[in-house]
């Protein structure tokens, strides 16, 4: 699960409006924010005048107060009860310096109340507020409706989709990616750009793969992490068919995998996994990264570190497991529905069922005994938002496509871990993911959050994103 979000929170004013609404307001608005389990950073009554924001002295110590606790401010929520004054918000946030995700609220007026005792003007204010905002050159971003009372179920919504959009903005921020291994020869779809991610703020820690496995040698069948880990993979997933000394290796590269994951605080990683560990190991690390990824550390194959964040990404948003599948097949005739599949590191949370298998593809050329360890089962239906994110090296970007579908129960029949997607005007995204040089592989998980990553990454982190109808 997610941590609550911590909002810092602008109750701005203008003194010629009246002042019993901004009271009333930042009331109202405190206690929606805390019965939707947001942590708030707020001035006081005793701080200023009804603890609100109007004067370059009050904007100083709203700032003064957000950059005390910057640590731990995640997002900045503007509200106005009243017209508020624009300059007032944005010297705030100007001051403050803290380089979060901004969201604009305005109150709606009460056509029975529009006399100068009751009246808002919210309405006019939140567009002076944007206006000065943008001189200033702060990003911010909107409710779906223009005003909206804090009580009301779209900004309750609001708040929670602009609770994923603060989460993906830091934790992509300040991401920390583990490769391990090389890329595999015949895969160059997925390289990358290290210093275009660094630049972004994102940091790629490597280990060779031998370094890897010359640690696992040197751990004991008996070893108390061993067997810990033993348990752990045989509550995790039914393993009848698998041999005992196969789930051993795999218990054994689990504990030196996690160790260099928390050795170098990593956020996610992504693993050489074809075909040097089935061949000079003896099995799939399938079930070790599914492993991971369930308990929202995501772990991409083929050493796809854009694929990593992608699931990351989408871990961020929704606060559960993702996974990382190939766009495979066409589903019959129609043109909205596909097949996502892999052999597979599927985390357990996506899917309907699933069992441990061997990987046929791989077994077929290094021996099915070198090759236990996949995940197989079906895709569990229901909503779910696919991410994709890529190094432009040729411009010097980060690519970015997101949308929206939902698994389905159509029949299917075959190996690994997959399920039938219904993307409405399929047909459509697959030429423009081809047109521009995506990946085949796309990190998917069981949330609706499409909006939520393109205004984190568009808005504020300033990647080419593309939304399919979103």
């Amino acid at each position: 699960m997610n941590q609550p979000i911590t909002l810092g929170v602008i109750v701005g004013n203008r003194g010629f409006f009246p002042d019993h609404l901004c009271a009333q307001g930042r009331e109202e608005i405190l206690a929606t924010l805390d019965r939707e389990g947001f942590r708030t950073v707020a001035l006081s009554p005793e701080d200023t005048k009804l603890g609100t924001v109007e004067t370059r002295a009050e904007a100083r110590a709203c700032a003064d107060l957000f950059k005390k606790h910057a640590d731990q401010i995640d997002g900045v929520l503007v509200t106005l009860p009243n017209f508020g004054d624009e300059r007032g918000v944005a010297e705030t946030l100007r001051l403050a310096g803290l380089n979060v995700p901004v969201l604009i609220h305005a109150f709606p007026d009460d056509p029975r109340k529009m006399g100068l005792q009751d009246r808002r003007d919210s309405f006019c204010g939140k567009l002076s507020v944007c206006n000065n905002l943008r001189q200033y050159g702060i990003d911010f971003s909107l409710t779906t409706q223009h005003t909206v009372a804090p009580s009301s179920p779209s900004f309750r919504e609001d708040l929670h989709w602009f609770g994923g959009v603060c989460r993906v903005v830091k934790g992509l921020r300040r991401a920390r990616l583990g490769a391990i291994g090389a890329r595999p020869a015949a895969f160059k779809t997925v390289r990358f750009s290290e210093k275009i991610l660094e630049a972004h703020g994102i940091a790629v820690e490597v280990i060779d793969l031998s370094e890897i496995l010359g640690r696992v040698g040197k751990l004991e069948d008996g070893a108390p992490a061993v067997q810990q880990t033993l348990a752990a993979i045989q509550e995790y997933i039914p393993t009848e068919q698998v041999p005992l000394s196969s789930l051993l290796k795999m218990a054994k590269l689990a504990v030196v995998v996690n160790d260099w994951i928390d050795e170098n605080e990593l956020t996610a990683s992504a693993i050489q996994c074809w075909t040097a560990l089935e061949e000079y190991f003896g099995v799939v690390p399938c079930t070790v990264m599914s492993m991971m990824s369930n308990r929202l550390l995501p772990s991409a194959c083929e050493v796809d570190i854009t694929g990593a964040i992608g699931m990351y990404a989408l871990t961020l948003a929704t606060g559960v497991p993702a996974a990382l599948l190939d766009w495979n097949n066409n589903y019959g005739e129609d043109p909205d529905k596909c097949v996502l599949f892999h052999c597979s590191n599927v985390p357990k949370a996506c899917f309907s069922h699933m069992q441990m298998g061997c990987q046929d593809i791989v077994g077929s050329t290094v021996g099915f005994e070198n090759a236990h360890g996949t995940c197989v089962g079906r895709i569990k239906p229901g909503p779910f938002t696919f991410a994709r994110v890529s190094t432009d090296d040729l411009s010097g970007r980060i690519r970015a496509y997101a949308g929206e579908g939902e698994f389905t129960e159509d029949p299917l029949e075959t190996f690994g871990g997959a399920g039938v997607a219904h993307i409405p005007d399929l047909q459509r995204l697959l030429h423009s993911l081809c047109a521009n040089g995506f990946e085949h592989h796309v990190a998917i998980a069981h949330a609706r959050v499409a909006r939520a990553l393109g205004e984190a990454m568009g808005n504020y982190l300033g990647w080419d994103i593309q939304l399919h109808n979103a």
